[in-house]
């Protein structure tokens, strides 16, 4: 039993919780809650027309700028690619795609009873 003798059979202590046994935290009164909230729209209000004063700094380099104009570009012309073609037209090409493969990626025929 010696073994043992070292270990802390109290509850768990964790910092900065103070003393808990005292009771539950009382809930705020909504007459705060809402003077808290009156004064949040407020500040928000007033950093609205900060940012709105200040002019986006753009970071970029020009590289990057080309990068992304062309990435726009070429997704542009992958979305209208997409667009132009039904479903029918999707099919005929898929069909087409699959007569020009070998027969090497034919699926085998699997019969349980033969």
């Amino acid at each position: 039993m010696s073994e043992y003798s070292g270990v802390q059979k109290s509850a768990l202590k964790l910092k900065g919780m103070g003393n808990m046994s005292a009771g539950k935290k009382k809930k705020k009164k909504d007459k705060e809650r809402k003077e808290r909230l009156e004064q949040a729209v407020a500040n928000d209000n007033n950093n609205e027309e900060l940012k709105s004063k200040k002019a986006y700094i753009d970071k970029r380099t020009p590289a990057q700028i080309a990068f992304d104009k062309m990435q726009e570009k070429r997704q542009m012309e992958r979305i209208l690619n997409k667009a132009s073609k039904t479903h029918k037209h999707r099919v005929e090409d898929f069909n087409r795609h699959l007569d020009n493969l070998t027969e090497h990626y034919d699926i085998p025929k699997v019969s349980w009873t033969k």
